[in-house]
This record gives structure tokens, sequence and C-alpha cells, in this order.
């Protein structure tokens, strides 16, 4: 700290400062921030960002959240409980909110609000599943037009890594890091290429070895999940940092059908005659008795067929395809889909 006062007297700017042992590298950007470990030093490119940031970023304190984007009251309150997270100096935000509240649409509108404040330029958006990196694209290119948008998955033609929005998969980004370079040959996704990361299911993917990217790139976290998890192993709360049951912000279904932006849901049972009655063979039609015939009868004596096969022992030894495919099909008949199938 010495050594960069020294260094702002000499040249009127604070540095941004690093410490290493060989082992543990330790950034300390001492005008915001405490030092935190980082897993690598800053490119030139990043650390000018990283300075320029000082100067250009404007408050959180009073922010402008566009209404054409979430208008709902408590889409608004979770994007200022975030915002309030980030100016007082926490780097981790986790959003607890119902299917169906409209996750994503907070987040395009958290998205930008830290762009027009300054805080943030680039941003990571990670999925465990295609479908949501593709759809959660979409949705950011109908709410912010005017910002670069790359799917690293299903990259089109237009497309460059570069862009303002990357969406990626867990594995796709960890490939990605290595593999995708400037015209230079540098590496592309540096240690502080991203200032905010964007987890989409929180709840899913982010332990264990995916955890790496998060230990990789230096940037702000915000995590979107309607069930977050709990257990020593696999606990969301630990990943950003928060007090357990406690996350910055929760909106749950509870709530969300009190206040009529749900419904109550339902189930729907269903059974199969043959696995909760069994089969008698008397009251087969003429069809199924010869085809009970032929699955069941004994080929040395064929006339010395069971008569009854019991519910539980035709569930212990069959449970066929069909079965299987009679089930998804009531599934897929009378179950709710949400956009995408």
């Amino acid at each position: 700290k010495l050594y960069a006062a020294c260094l702002e007297a000499a040249t009127g700017q604070r540095p941004v400062i690093f410490y290493t042992n060989g082992f543990e590298t330790w950034l300390w950007d001492d005008t915001f921030y405490p030092p935190r470990r980082v897993s690598g030093f800053y490119s030139p490119d990043d650390l000018k960002w990283l300075v320029d940031k000082r100067r250009e970023r404007l408050s959180l304190e009073h922010i402008d959240i566009r209404e054409d984007i979430t208008n709902r009251y408590y889409q608004k309150e979770a994007i200022i409980s975030v915002c309030e997270a980030y100016r007082t100096r926490r780097r981790k935000a986790l959003l607890v909110m119902a299917t169906g509240t409209g996750k994503t649409r907070t987040v395009i509108s958290l998205v930008d609000v830290l762009s027009r404040c300054g805080w943030v330029k680039n941003v990571l958006f990670l999925a465990d599943r295609t479908a949501l990196v593709r759809q959660a694209k979409k949705h950011f290119k109908q709410h912010l037009p005017n910002m670069s948008l790359c799917n690293l998955v299903e990259r089109s033609k237009d497309e460059t890594p570069d862009a303002r929005v990357v969406f990626s998969t867990y594995q796709t980004i960890m490939n990605a890091i290595d593999s995708e370079r400037r015209d230079n040959d540098a590496r592309l996704f540096t240690v502080g290429h991203f200032d905010l990361i964007v987890v989409d299911e929180a709840h899913r993917s982010i332990y264990n070895k995916y955890a790496e990217i998060f230990n990789y790139f230096d940037a702000l976290l915000c995590g979107l999940t309607a069930t977050p998890r709990d257990e020593v192993d696999r606990d969301t709360y630990r990943i950003f940092e928060l007090e357990t049951g406690v996350p910055t912000y929760a909106y749950e279904l509870d709530q969300a059908i009190a206040d009529k932006f749900l419904v109550p849901y339902h189930t729907v049972e269903t059974t199969l005659k043959f696995m909760s009655e069994g089969i008698d063979y008397e009251a087969l039609s003429e069809e199924e008795k010869r085809e009970y015939e032929e699955k069941f009868g004994d080929v040395e004596t064929p006339d010395n067929l069971p008569p009854w096969i019991d519910a539980n022992a035709l569930n212990a030894w069959l449970f066929n395809e069909d079965t299987v495919d009679r089930v998804l099909l009531d599934l897929m008949q009378k179950g709710l889909r949400v956009e995408g199938g």
C-alpha cells in the first residue's frame, strides 16, 4: 500500500494493487473494494477498464429502472436489492424467485441499469441447458436490442465472442477460456474480461468442477433460482457468500399466488389398470388372450396358463417400455408446457 501511495504521488493515479506469494494472487483495488483472491493478473486492457470505472461509474443508490422491461413491484425490489448489495461492496447476490415470476426479465433490467451506470461492460449469462441459453438470448435481444449478443453454444455468422453479453453452458465456457483467442493470439476470456456473471438455475451445476468458472473470472455474480439448496456439499447460499436461508432478495410462490401473478398448481394422478389391478385372463378380450398365451404360456404345456397375475408380481417383474411411454404420453398431453416445450 505504501508503494502504491508513492506511485500515486509520482503519477497522479492510484494503481491497482496485486500481491502474490507465487501460489496465491490477491487483487486490492483499495479505492473501493477490500482485497480479494483472484486466479491471475489482469490484462492491460482489463486494468485500464478497472481504473476507468473508478471515474465513470455512477452511484447505485438512486437508480432508474425501465418500466418497459420490468414493471412489477417485486422485480424492481429485486433489482434495488442487488444494486444495494453491489453498492455496499458485496460482489455476489442471489435472487430466489418462483418459477414464472420473470427472473430473466429481472436480470435483463439489472444488466441495463448496471450498464447505464457504468458498472458493467461485458456480461456472461450461464445456464446448464442449450434451450435455456437460447431462450435467454432471445429475451435479451427483445428488451436490449442495441446490445451485442453471442450464443457461444450455437454461434451464428454475425455473432462474435467479444460481444457485450455472452450466453453459454458451463462446459462450453470452460472450453472457450483456452480456445477463444484475439487476432494477436492473446486469450480473449481473461480473468477480468467479464464484469458480471449471471447464473440461471443457480441451485444446479455450480458445484464441484464448474465452480472453477467462478474462481477463474473475477466478476460480480448474480444467481437466479426458484429452489436454492442448502446441503453440506451443495449449498447455494455458501457459493454466494450468504447466510443459509437468507438470499439477497426472495419472492416465493405463496406471495406470487397472493399477488395473483401466479395460480396454485394441482396434481393429476393417473393409473394403468394392469399395474394397479393385475391381469385376469378371463377378463381379457380374445386378442389380449392370444397375446397373454404367447407371453405367459409354457411352451411344453401350452394349456398350463396362470389364470391370474397379481399386480405386485407384475410390477416387480414387468415394467416395460410401453408402460413408460404411456406415462410420458399422459404427462405430455396433460402437463403444462413452458416456453420451449
